[in-house]
């Protein structure tokens, strides 16, 4: 009985997710650059007297220069590969499963940053995005979906446990008052 290993150009990703990868290395680019410049010109409050490290640019600058430094590796690899006709089947990289779930992950993630935090207590807004993103992809994003209760008592449990940790560790380890 012989089995087959699997060649590299067997795993080799389908030509639509090349270009996606592509489009994503450059968005992550335009992205990194921006949030630098924009780290870059935030005050540097030496009038205070605040030293030159704790500056409030420095942790977006530093992200953002690893942003962008991802995008780049993105970027190169997939323009690296070979993806013959990758433009005509990007469409249906894009309109893929895994596509859907991570434009669900960006509106998830964009709801709790422009719309619960600042209107609601951290504690709570962190708290009901654990919980909501929990039952988004056990129950309804899932194959197979879990059963609704368990999987709703599991997310209660996950989302008090996180919100409660993360609001503590802020507070009293890094002194950071939360909105």
């Amino acid at each position: 009985m012989t089995t087959e290993i699997p060649t590299p150009d067997d795993e080799a990703p389908a030509p639509g997710m090349i270009k996606a990868d592509l489009l994503t290395g450059l968005v992550f680019i335009i992205l990194g650059v921006a949030i630098f410049y924009a780290s870059w010109t935030m005050d540097r409050l030496e009038v205070r007297r605040i030293h030159p490290m704790t500056i409030p640019g420095l942790v977006p600058g530093m992200l953002s220069l690893s942003l962008t430094l991802c995008g780049v590796i993105l970027s190169v690899r997939s323009l690296r590969q070979k993806a013959e006709s990758g433009w005509q089947q990007l469409q249906g990289a894009l309109l893929s499963g895994a596509a859907g779930r991570a434009l669900v992950v960006m509106g998830l993630a964009l709801l709790y940053t422009l719309v619960l935090i600042g209107n609601m207590p951290f504690w709570a807004a962190t708290g009901l995005f654990v919980f909501a993103f929990i039952l988004v992809f056990e129950c309804w994003l899932a194959e197979p979906r879990r059963p609704l209760l368990t999987s709703g008592l599991w997310a209660l449990g996950l989302a008090i446990a996180t919100s409660g940790i993360v609001t503590l560790v802020f507070e009293r380890a890094f002194l950071v008052r939360l909105p």
